[in-house]
């Protein structure tokens, strides 16, 4: 009974926008009754059709790729540099990148303007993927490095003795074995990534960079509101992360729970 009522309250924000999305307009604020009393796909034709949410959602999905793709790459090196090799300042340094996340977004979000619009890359992906993949790397590292530990050196070693260049006994030998890590550490950076919105309305200024989250905040309005289209533009962007989700759910358990030991 209890599991039920908590997973009714979690998930009662998206049926209610869910609903709210199948109404009609006259009925958006007419309650009761809970169920629409005429079913209608108009606020989806309108997102699609009249609005640059698609291109908004192809902006999110190359921002949250290459973001994913970026903090996997170095966060696995570096995870795999402190824990296979032997490092006297491990430690410390584990300490310095975890603290980098203590840092609130809104206190360096000026400076980190003033350097992006010297570099040029203003109201571009590029802005985005590199400042999602920074904030993201100390979260990646740390999950990627617990799950190295994890793994005996022996086997890294007996991959170098096999003639693997390190880079190639991380690929071919630990990677493999760290996989729910590797999974866990992507589905956490790519969900950030999608739904970050500080940095994607501070350094988007048009739709050719403008993620989800701003698009939606930003949908236009000329009289009122458009809560039917917000709704529905909202339903499509949790469809996206509800797939992922579900299709790495076993991963995902694995990661945060068995770790990556493997026979």
């Amino acid at each position: 009974m209890s599991l039920g009522v908590v997973t009714l309250y979690s998930l009662w924000p998206l049926l209610w926008q869910l609903l709210t999305s199948l109404k009609p307009e006259a009925e958006l604020t007419t309650l009761p009754p809970l169920l629409p009393a005429r079913w209608t796909w108009e606020h989806y034709r309108i997102v699609f059709a009249q609005s640059p949410f698609p291109r908004l959602v192809l902006n999110s999905a190359l921002v949250a790729s290459l973001s994913t793709i970026l903090t996997l790459l170095v966060g696995a090196t570096a995870g795999m540099a402190l824990s296979q090799v032997r490092i006297p300042a491990r430690k410390p340094i584990l300490a310095l990148v975890l603290s980098v996340s203590m840092f609130p977004p809104i206190a360096i979000v000026s400076p980190l303007y003033i350097l992006i619009r010297a570099l040029g890359l203003r109201d571009t992906p590029w802005a985005l993927i590199l400042l999602h993949t920074t904030f993201s790397l100390p979260l990646a590292i740390w999950i990627l490095t617990n799950f190295f530990d994890k793994i005996p050196r022996e086997i890294y070693a007996a991959a170098q003795v096999d003639g693997c260049s390190p880079l190639q006994a991380l690929i071919h030998a630990v990677l493999p074995l760290a996989a729910p890590g590797v999974f866990t550490a992507a589905i956490f950076v790519f969900i950030y990534s999608w739904n970050e919105f500080l940095f994607a309305l501070t350094f988007s200024a048009t739709a050719r960079s403008r993620t989800v989250p701003v698009g939606i905040a930003l949908f236009p309005g000329v009289q009122e509101v458009p809560w039917g289209d917000i709704a529905a533009a909202t339903i499509v962007a949790i469809v996206p992360l509800l797939v992922l989700a579900a299709l790495c759910q076993r991963r995902i358990v694995e990661g945060l729970t068995a770790g990556a030991v493997k026979g």
